[in-house]
């Protein structure tokens, strides 16, 4: 990722409804959701909704995929992972050890719905 693709995810993020719905999306993976419901769970008219999804399809973040009369819109996963990337890159001037405690927040990220324990994807 380069700096003018960070700066433009970065933008797209800084606008506490466009945070909370790539946070919606993420937690959807990988199923997505239609435009309506994220509109009715962020409790946001459906044309500022679809402006807030165009600012965050055209930052790279979220991708949308017509389904019969529906648009499904989901996180691009990969997008995230860049960005967040993308901060911690030169791992603090050459000295791991200052972002270890960061490193070490970002991979415990969740644990299954269903209560099961699994190894972090590694890549």
């Amino acid at each position: 990722m380069d700096s003018e693709q960070a700066i433009l995810s970065f933008a797209s993020l800084a606008q506490p409804t466009r945070l909370d719905v790539l946070r919606l999306l993420i937690e959807h993976e990988p199923d997505g959701l239609p435009a309506g419901d994220i509109a009715r769970r962020m409790a946001v008219p459906h044309n500022t909704i679809s402006t807030h999804l165009a600012i965050l399809s055209r930052a790279g973040l979220i991708e949308a995929e017509r389904h019969s009369r529906s648009i499904i819109y989901r996180a691009k996963l990969d997008a995230v992972r860049q960005l967040a990337g993308y901060l911690v890159k030169d791992c603090c001037g050459g000295r791991p050890e200052i972002c270890a405690p960061l490193i070490a927040d970002l991979s415990p990220c969740c644990t299954p719905r269903n209560g099961a324990t699994k190894e972090p994807a590694r890549g």
